[in-house]
């Protein structure tokens, strides 16, 4: 029999991973504070723009309960998934203040409950949290005993936001940090049904499944600055292709194509934190991870190599830059996706505008998160060519598929095209790490 399952936090994360377990016929009651929210998921409707969410929470809409009862969620299942946001602190490791909360209320629920129950720590977390402190809180708000009467596991997922439903539904791997074999056990079950691929599986200690989790997203964003430290050079040699090089770098097994594509750095929600959690460790342990704090500051540095790039070509062009218009086609900090959290594209945005130059911006989906953000400094256009239209340089910083459909022939005669993820052809356009 399936066990239910509940889920605590449906944010962008919490609510896809409710949708799909619920869509592939599990009982899922999910929990949060907001009401509205509960309201809208109750009724089938998605309060969070996420591609596919929309299908599935009609699909699995009759096995979803949303709620802000800890106690029902608790007692009408088998498992517990946290997914609350653990925020960065001042000196890069995360917060526990939600998860602290959140454990306390579930351990409060679980003084009722009279069978086994495991609760799941999903939110990236600082390692020998799932083992001192999620254990301890539980045990001493429940008062029942871990590994007898409730387990405890640390189960994150490497997902990325536009693609959260197809990247949980079909992972690399399941990374499992188990406190016994049964609860390891439990999870490894849940996911062979639930997934739509036969995934591998990482099962180890609750320690070593958190360090694997900061880890891992370090080493990939260690792959994405090699990739644009290496277009940095290549920019400064004529006839040196970038993508040309790492393409050929891709092939080889030890390094494979995944993230080592040159263009811009990385950003969002997850990667620039969890590499800067990684160093942040590292101090606490009085050491240095001097790896990730280099990845880290060279990833910083690509915004500065775009603007040069634009200096340079305004220059050739003898014009005044107050009088130049600029046209940034994508603001969010990926394709699919309206989040803007250390978007590059939006930094690019705003150092421009401090410049004095005239900038027009467009995005599929971020253009309204981005006002809060740029106000009235720029203008918004409706579309890719509306925003291009004019412009002496036209940056795509965000490779939106639409971004490939730029009508080159409604472009000012002189206008370049500074494409910094190879969307576009033609005379007009320099790419980014392409020697020139």
């Amino acid at each position: 029999m399936r066990p239910a399952i509940s889920v605590v936090g449906l944010g962008k994360l919490g609510l896809c991973v409710a949708a799909c377990f619920a869509a592939k016929g599990f009982r899922v009651t999910g929990v949060d504070i907001d009401i509205g929210k509960i309201e809208k998921i109750n009724r089938g409707i998605s309060p969070i723009a996420e591609t596919g969410l929309q299908e599935l929470l009609k699909k699995g809409h009759k096995n979803l309960l949303a709620t802000q009862d800890y106690s029902r969620a608790v007692l009408r299942s088998d498992i517990t998934f946290i997914v609350v946001a653990t925020p960065s602190l001042a000196d890069g490791s995360f917060s526990n203040e939600y998860l602290e909360k959140t454990l306390h209320r579930i351990g409060e629920a679980l003084k009722e409950k009279k069978s086994y129950h495991l609760v799941v720590v999903t939110s990236t977390v600082m390692p020998q949290t799932v083992e001192k402190v999620a254990r301890f809180i539980l045990e001493k708000t429940s008062g029942k005993k871990c590994g007898r009467d409730f387990g405890v596991a640390y189960n994150p997922e490497f997902i990325a936001l536009g693609s959260v439903i197809h990247d949980f539904l079909n992972p690399d791997f399941i990374l499992i940090g188990e406190m016994s074999k049964r609860d390891g056990d439990i999870l490894e079950q849940v996911y062979l049904e639930v997934c739509d691929n036969r995934p591998r599986f990482a099962r180890m200690s609750p320690l070593n499944a958190e360090i694997a989790k900061i880890s891992l997203n370090c080493y990939v964003t260690t792959k994405i600055t090699f990739a644009n430290s290496v277009a940095a050079i290549c920019e400064k040699i004529e006839g040196a292709d970038a993508h040309v090089v790492m393409s050929a770098l891709g092939l080889d097994s030890r390094i494979g194509s995944k993230y080592i594509r040159p263009g811009l750095g990385y950003g969002g929600p997850c990667f620039p934190r969890d590499n800067v959690a990684f160093a942040s460790l590292a101090r606490i342990l009085e050491t240095r991870a001097k790896l990730a704090e280099m990845v880290d500051e060279v990833n910083r540095d690509q915004v500065t190599r775009v603007i040069s790039n634009i200096h340079s070509i305004i220059a050739r062009a003898r014009k005044d830059k107050t009088k130049a218009r600029i046209a940034l086609l994508g603001l969010s900090y990926k394709p699919h996706t309206a989040v803007i959290e250390d978007s590059q594209a939006l930094e690019i945005a705003q150092v421009l505008v401090s410049e004095g130059y005239r900038v027009a911006v467009y995005d599929p989906q971020a253009q309204e998160n981005a006002k809060g953000v740029l106000g009235e400094r720029v203008s918004y256009a409706g579309g890719t060519n509306e925003c291009a239209s004019g412009a002496d340089v036209v940056v795509i910083a965000v490779p939106w598929p639409e971004f490939a459909r730029l009508n080159m022939k409604k472009l000012k005669k002189e206008a370049v095209v500074l494409d910094c993820w190879r969307m576009v052809n033609g005379k007009q356009v320099k790419y980014l790490g392409v020697g020139a």
